[in-house]
């Protein structure tokens, strides 16, 4: 028999059935779905991840004092560390790093934040030197202006503030030049930030950024936290050479002995990369193995269909073998049914699930998309479900002995 042969039959025979056709291909179906979704989602969520939350640039380190926290351990051991200090970063950034090419440290914490009769009551007020913004690339869009290293080391009451401050504080206002309200003290606005989104753990666009002295005048607590910006000299080569440097002359300054771990934590590019590919890939082996039962019972589903098929259909069997068809014809006509009925399941799920992801992202923002890659997978994954889910009844039909089946009623 030809496959166009092979595909008429396999046609007939599951439009015989339509309903029956159906029910097969639920667990399919919902298996794809669901893979589908949580594929889209995550994959979304990475590039996301990648081009907006892990805002460091390859030649760029951050000096806290937790680093990077895995476990309860380790939580533990960090926050028994000293914190780190003004007095500290004053040294750092007073040339000795040889292997740093551009240094800026921040603290920030939560306060309310005003203009006029709007009031914002948790806004991200971030206390910064001027070199903040280059080093982290930061810009106004043509909007004003980050405030220099002159009007850090006087104190000046001017701040930069992220687009969602603007919008809500100054509606339809050019808020250069307007004086806010931080925790009750005024600040003249000297430039508005674009959108940026997720930073760090920080939403930018909703942040009030004001000199590191003016911050630590009025705003910075004893057991604040303070990180330190670096930007290595060389680019991404130099990156290794400036945290060990760095690493030594905190060690040195902090008089820690050499038996003892780092008293800090360094934050790179590369760690933080890796971090999201953990959480991101166990999330992902999570969800898989949970839509891969649906696949599983449809695998299931299908199987017992076609081997209640083989059994209503054993005496059409016996007179196409009876006519002279080869036990290899009986045989990829199963396979062929059961991979279309699984294949008619993963198209339906995939464009489900593309519909899913595509009103998550339409209702929420939430980054997520499908790329031609989710498809293939989708269709590909269900399409070999149905085909080992369809092996053992159509080789019970391709072994059916010719004079049983024609006898069978």
């Amino acid at each position: 028999m030809s496959y166009e042969e092979l595909l008429r039959v396999a046609f007939r025979a599951i439009r015989a059935h339509k309903l029956r056709s159906f029910l097969t291909l639920l667990g399919i179906i919902i298996g794809v779905t669901t893979i589908v979704g949580v594929v889209g989602i995550i994959t979304g969520l990475n590039t996301y991840v990648q081009e907006k939350v892990i805002i460091l640039a390859p030649d760029m380190y951050i000096v806290t004092r937790f680093g990077i926290i895995r476990s309860r351990e380790e939580f533990i051991q960090a926050i028994k560390r000293p914190q780190l200090t003004w007095e500290e970063y004053q040294r750092i950034s007073s040339g000795v790093l040889s292997h740093a090419a551009m240094t800026a440290t921040r603290s920030f914490k939560m306060l309310p934040v005003s203009y006029g009769t709007h009031r914002l009551a948790d806004t991200f007020v971030v206390g910064s030197t001027a070199s903040f913004a280059n080093v982290l690339n930061l810009e106004t869009g043509g909007n004003g202006r980050f405030f220099t290293d002159a009007e850090d080391e006087a104190a000046q009451n001017v701040a930069v503030i992220g687009a969602d401050i603007k919008d809500e504080l100054f509606p339809n206002l050019d808020p250069i030049g307007r004086i806010l309200e931080v925790n009750g003290r005024p600040f003249r606005v000297i430039g508005s930030m674009p959108k940026e989104g997720k930073g760090l753990g920080i939403n930018r666009d909703q942040w009030v950024i004001v000199p590191f002295q003016v911050y630590r005048k009025n705003f910075f607590a004893l057991g604040d936290d303070i990180a330190y910006f670096i930007k290595a000299r060389g680019g991404v080569e130099g990156l290794d050479a400036s945290i060990d440097e760095t690493r030594a002359f905190l060690r040195a300054l902090r008089h820690t002995s050499w038996r003892d771990p780092d008293p800090f934590g360094f934050l790179t590019q590369d760690q933080l990369q890796e971090l999201w590919r953990q959480i991101s890939t166990a999330t992902f082996v999570l969800l898989t193995l949970i839509a891969s039962v649906s696949l599983g019972v449809g695998g299931i589903v299908i199987m017992n269909i076609m081997l209640v098929s083989v059994a209503e259909r054993t005496q059409e069997i016996g007179v196409r073998m009876a006519l002279g068809a080869f036990k290899r014809d009986i045989q990829r006509q199963f396979l062929l049914e059961a991979a279309l009925l699984s294949l008619t399941g993963g198209i339906i799920g995939v464009v489900l699930g593309g519909g899913a992801v595509l009103l998550v992202k339409t209702i929420t923002g939430f980054p997520a998309q499908i790329t031609v890659g989710i498809v293939l997978m989708g269709i590909g994954l269900s399409t070999l479900v149905g085909l080992l889910a369809g092996f053992l009844p159509a080789r019970r039909a391709a072994n059916l002995p010719v004079i049983d089946a024609l006898r069978a009623e």
